[in-house]
């Protein structure tokens, strides 16, 4: 099965990233993702095509968290939305 993924807006409100440390959150975002896609799957709704307009994700904890802590745990909250 192939799998494309688009996500045309990530909005981080309120997380402790600069605008440099943005391409690694984005970085870790997809290779966790691409990772838990991989092992997981998708949901049963998702797997015959189609566009989501939004994924509402769980909330996060990012206290103390590194730029690539954060995008995993983002992916891991997205993962929770439209995986199996």
């Amino acid at each position: 099965m192939s799998i494309k993924l688009h996500i045309e807006r990530l909005v981080l409100d309120g997380l402790p990233v600069t605008h440099s440390q943005g391409p690694l959150v984005k970085s870790a975002v997809e290779t966790e993702l691409a990772r838990l896609m991989a092992e997981g799957g998708l949901a049963q709704e998702l797997t015959t095509g189609g566009t989501v307009p939004a994924v509402r994700a769980d909330t996060i904890s990012s206290s103390g968290s590194s730029p690539a802590q954060i995008g995993r745990q983002i992916a891991k909250a997205v993962y929770g939305g439209i995986g199996k």
